[in-house]
């Protein structure tokens, strides 16, 4: 219970005050708006760039760590999509509801979680999982999409590879990391003055994002169908952190890179499942229902997680 309390209910209070400063009108919509995209595409590619270009990649990016994690997205993806097929959901409709299953709030809510429980030191795992979870996540999402729009009449492949690089490669925080794998990879080194003003920058990211992640999940309404709603929930927070957990303890990854990988497993699907479900303009009921719920439930799932770790 004092992991729920000292850890968890903080970062889903400042959360929740964002949610009702919204809700009763004391800061308009459009406010927590400015603020979500002040944190997409300023603060957190200040903290990702900073963490990218001085960690020692040799050591944090081996394969192990990401198959674990990306290994137990994937599964969920299909099982998402299989399951939503099986209750009767058209195939366009059943990868967005795949894609919600895929699609963790790594940065939002990992971050957070994980800083909190064992330390700003110990996030080096997560930036590692987060460097590549964006192109990966929205690659497999996309290429699903297209796929099962172009029903066997064969893909266009300059088209899905201009789709797919437009995706990501106009994302803020792909930018910052590609940015800081040149500085790390090079030896270069940032000017004081710069590297002071982003840290000062980074230092806001996550107070901002989850008082905005708050915000914004007042304009999401809960409604949809229940049973695809509920298989989201038991797929992203509880499939997805199990498999991680499974994967990460046969590979023997070492504690703090374990701690990350399932912590980051089990948190709700992040806001860009209903990006992409807007993007395709498929089951947005569903997806804004789910991310929600998800959102909320994973107070008590990631509590639960965490009092799971060593």
């Amino acid at each position: 219970m004092s992991a729920l309390l000292n850890i968890i209910l903080p970062v889903f209070l400042v959360l929740g005050a964002g949610y009702v400063a919204t809700r009763t009108g004391l800061l308009k919509l459009s406010v927590a708006e400015g603020l979500m995209s002040y944190t997409q595409n300023a603060a957190f590619p200040c903290l990702l760039f900073l963490a990218v270009s001085t960690f020692d990649i040799g050591e944090q990016f081996h394969a192990p760590l990401l198959l674990s994690f990306y290994a137990g997205a994937t599964a969920c993806f299909f099982l998402g999509l299989f399951g939503a097929r099986a209750i009767g959901r058209s195939p366009e409709d059943a990868v967005v509801i795949g894609f919600c299953c895929l699609f963790s709030n790594s940065m939002m809510l990992g971050v957070p979680i994980t800083e909190r429980a064992f330390g700003a030191d110990a996030l080096a795992s997560n930036f590692a999982i987060i460097s590549i979870h964006a192109p990966f996540c929205y690659t497999l999402g996309i290429i699903a999409m297209e796929m099962t729009r172009a029903g066997g009449q064969g893909l266009r492949v300059a088209a899905l590879a201009q789709r797919i690089l437009r995706q990501i490669f106009t994302n803020p925080l792909v930018i910052a990391l590609m940015l800081g794998f040149i500085v790390n990879l090079s030896g270069l080194t940032v000017p004081g003055p710069m590297d002071d003003a982003m840290q000062i920058i980074a230092r806001s990211a996550l107070p901002a994002a989850l008082f905005a992640v708050g915000g914004v999940l007042v304009q999401y309404k809960i409604e949809g169908d229940w049973r695809l709603i509920g298989m989201i929930c038991v797929l992203a927070l509880m499939v997805h952190p199990a498999i991680t957990w499974g994967l990460g303890r046969a590979f023997a990854l070492p504690e703090a890179a374990f701690r990350s990988a399932v912590l980051t497993a089990c948190v709700a699907p992040g806001v860009n499942t209903y990006v992409f479900a807007n993007l395709y303009d498929r089951a947005k009921r569903s997806a804004a229902s789910a991310l929600l719920i998800s959102t909320g439930v994973c107070l008590f799932t990631s509590w639960f997680w965490l009092t799971m770790l060593p």
